[in-house]
């Protein structure tokens, strides 16, 4: 298994990860099988999405509507959006399972990996990946 390291800049934020995770396949060398994405915070996420600059924006805003900061959550610790951060891990998950096919990420035509950060700015965050296969 190997890790990234990540700081964020924002208190929600999207950044690409696709190279980084790329970039470790090709070290392991695996030609055909799987990479696992896993973030092991749960005030964060890991999607596949587009990366074009918009449409992080508009899954920022879409989630901040679905799940708003100012709501009534128990799981504060004196942080405004605390509680919902635990909320939005939760709901889109901290690990994601991408094929790999001669040596790289089988990813769709648009797609990107994706670190979604949603208790920020942060200068701890941590992706592990782990590929298996041959």
């Amino acid at each position: 298994m190997k890790e990234i390291s990540l700081s964020s800049t924002e208190k929600q934020q999207i950044i690409d990860i696709t190279g980084k995770v790329e970039g470790i396949v090709a070290k392991l060398g695996v030609k055909n099988g799987i990479c696992l994405v896993f973030i092991p915070h749960t005030t964060a996420a890991v999607l596949l999405l587009e990366a074009d600059g918009m449409v992080e924006k508009d899954v920022l805003r879409s989630l901040s509507n679905i799940v708003p900061k100012t709501a009534s959550y128990a799981h504060e610790h004196g942080s405004p959006g605390h509680g919902a951060a635990h909320v939005l891990g939760a709901i889109l998950g901290h690990s994601r399972v991408i094929p790999v096919e001669d040596g790289k990420l089988k990813l769709g035509t648009w797609q990107r990996v994706a670190f979604c950060e949603f208790d920020g700015p942060r200068t701890d965050r941590k992706v592990r990946v782990q590929v298996v296969g041959k």
